[in-house]
């Protein structure tokens, strides 16, 4: 790789690349803290308008600031607030037809005279469409024609060359970010509303309720807790793939105890074939570590990371069983990639602890 760099004649200097690459985050990050410092107004109204669209908030840019543009429009529409991206040109051929009454527009444009964007503010303004303008100047004609502008002013691009959007176009991102996620935090946008919007992925899933990770009632071993041992393994013999442990219940049908495979294999390798013949009650696991319904998923996966449990029994508010909750079930939920709203707990790696661990007194 070496000798084909320098045929190129690239620079080869490591430090001199690490160099290069942290003075583009050092403008580009000095830039974003300068432009936090000089929000106004324009940006409050900005939100309102948001807040008060009853349609879609529509974007819009060319080119690279389309490509933030797109981003924008995902993360409002991921956040509580309904949207997609308008591509300028695709406009004229048709797509003007996306744009409802109700809706408002935010356009992106750091000069705010690209052609494609001027082209397109005559139709907005004949369809009454109120614009949000992120661009360098309100003077120019996109500032002059939209609802509320909110300013750039003068970037330096942390490309060598001057040219290529980059500080720019980090910037209205930073922007558009920064008005969807207060939007939605004013809207009360919640982690349950997220996870709506995100079934398919691992975060979704941990934001679930239990009930929707559990494993019901109908696919768990319960018994009560006056059969003897033997006869709850017996009874509870079940099809397919089954959990590691059985819950107990009292006369009343609320959760009294757990007995695991773990109990039943320390009876079998100590030979106290007696204990098959004694109540389940004395050798059972009493007033089990139990999560209620409701509650969300990441809250379960805490709870059994932090205190070694294979099984979780589920309750209602009464404590009656509803399903269980088996780490076969969570395990295989990865780190997060996805976006993540800011009331979303932690994520916590769940590891398959030896069986001794699990139940040597872990509930």
């Amino acid at each position: 790789m070496q000798a084909a760099l320098r045929q190129h004649n690239y620079t080869l200097d490591p430090e001199a690349q690490l160099a290069a690459g942290r003075e583009v985050m050092r403008l580009e990050a000095v830039a974003l803290w300068k432009l936090s410092h000089k929000l106004d107004a324009a940006f409050q109204r900005a939100v309102n308008l948001l807040l008060l669209t009853k349609g879609n908030a529509l974007v819009t840019g060319m080119g690279k600031a389309g490509h933030i543009g797109q981003k924008i429009s995902a993360t409002l529409a991921s956040t509580g607030t309904r949207s997609h991206f308008l591509h300028p040109g695709e406009a004229f051929h048709g797509d003007l037809g996306r744009v409802g009454p109700n809706d408002s527009i935010m356009i992106l444009s750091q000069s705010g005279e690209t052609g494609e964007i001027v082209q397109l503010l005559e139709s907005l303004e004949r369809m009454k469409v109120p614009i949000i303008a992120i661009t360098a100047r309100r003077e120019s004609t996109l500032g002059q024609a939209a609802t509320e502008v909110i300013e750039l002013g003068t970037l330096e691009e942390a490309c060598s060359l001057g040219l290529a959007p980059s500080t720019s176009t980090t910037a209205m991102l930073a922007i558009g970010d920064a008005l969807a996620l207060v939007v939605s935090k004013l809207r009360g946008f919640r982690a349950e509303d997220f996870a709506r919007f995100h079934p398919g992925g691992s975060l979704g899933r941990k934001l679930r309720r239990v009930e929707e990770q559990m494993r019901p009632l109908a696919q768990c071993r319960v018994a009560s807790d006056k059969l003897t041992v033997r006869e709850v393994v017996v009874a509870c013999s079940k099809p397919g793939r089954r959990t590691g442990a059985v819950m107990l219940v009292d006369a009343g049908g609320l959760l009294s105890g757990l007995f695991t495979d773990s109990d039943l294999a320390r009876i079998v390798e100590s030979r106290r074939d007696a204990s098959f013949d004694q109540p389940v009650f004395d050798v059972m696991t009493r007033k089990p570590l139990t999560i209620e319904q409701g509650t969300r998923t990441q809250e379960a996966i805490d709870l059994m990371a932090q205190r070694k449990l294979s099984e979780l029994p589920v309750v209602d508010g009464e404590g009656r069983p509803v399903g269980l909750i088996d780490i076969t079930d969570v395990v295989a939920l990865p780190p997060d990639d996805d976006e993540a709203p800011s009331t979303a707990p932690t994520t916590t790696t769940i590891r398959i602890f030896p069986s001794e661990d699990v139940f040597g007194g872990g509930h």
